[in-house]
């Protein structure tokens, strides 16, 4: 794609994201658009909201588990950015209006303490960066109708992340067998997910480990003090006005939100 037809789609998807309107899909519009214009795109709507004031406080990872790989045909994760302007605190309420179709992941948040770049970055290397981990949900949304997305949707509108939620506590990830930690997902008091630290590429760790390197191919490091969702651990949960939920990770402990 040209310069100008990414900076005219990352416009759009940002316009979508600030007026809770949807895009038809860019798959479905540009038949040969590709991964890396995908995270042109992505780039771009993220300097928009960098210039309307927003400030990076961490990266997700995507497309983590093989459900989610064979729905969109592809064998790797994805990433997106979070920012400030997308923090929820643990039990706060997140108005329903200011989402377009959302639906929860029941993911496992890791706090940097060191800078991690890679290439080279391995799991031990994660963990022995890492100040804590906590259990947190990831509200993800759609700026495609539908959510009729390919891998190149999802990656260009910011890895369909919407807000996120970070647990009550942050736990040593050396504490916790992060691999084989159950996961618990309720709405409205009813178990609707279950999951395990497994789900993320066989161990959260590789899953950052995954986006380290990645990353560092484009001279760009995880920062200390950043945030890094690791990927669900469980199939994603539509929520709506009116519902509340929690996830318990078992020696991580638990995150509650609700929405109005």
């Amino acid at each position: 794609m040209n310069p100008q037809q990414i900076e005219q789609l990352g416009d759009e998807l940002y316009q979508a994201l600030s007026g809770c309107q949807v895009v038809e899909p860019l798959t479905t519009r540009h038949s040969g658009i590709t991964i890396d214009d995908a995270y042109a795109i992505q780039q771009r709507m993220l300097a928009r909201r960098l210039a309307a004031g927003e400030k990076v406080v961490g990266k997700k990872i995507g497309v983590t588990s093989k459900a989610v790989m064979d729905m969109l045909g592809v064998f790797q994760p994805d990433f997106g950015w979070l920012t400030d302007g997308m923090v929820y605190n643990e039990g706060e309420a997140i108005p329903a209006a200011s989402l377009i179709q959302p639906k929860a992941e029941g993911e496992i948040a890791f706090v940097l303490k060191k800078t991690l770049q890679g290439p080279g970055v391995t799991a031990a290397d994660v963990l022995a960066a890492t100040e804590g981990v906590m259990a947190c949900f990831e509200i993800v949304d759609s700026r495609i109708r539908d959510w009729k997305i390919k891998i190149q949707d999802t990656v260009a509108d910011n890895a369909s992340c919407g807000v996120f939620v970070l647990g009550d506590r942050l736990v040593d990830p050396r504490e916790v067998d992060l691999g084989t930690c159950g996961m618990v997902l309720e709405k409205n008091g009813e178990i609707v997910a279950t999951g395990a630290g497994a789900a993320a590429l066989g161990h959260p760790a590789n899953a950052v480990a995954w986006l380290a390197n990645t990353l560092g191919a484009h001279g760009i490091a995880l920062e200390a003090g950043e945030v890094v969702l690791s990927g669900s651990l469980a199939a994603m949960v539509p929520v709506k006005a009116g519902d509340s939920l929690r996830v318990t990770i078992g020696g991580i402990g638990g995150c509650s939100v609700r929405f109005i």
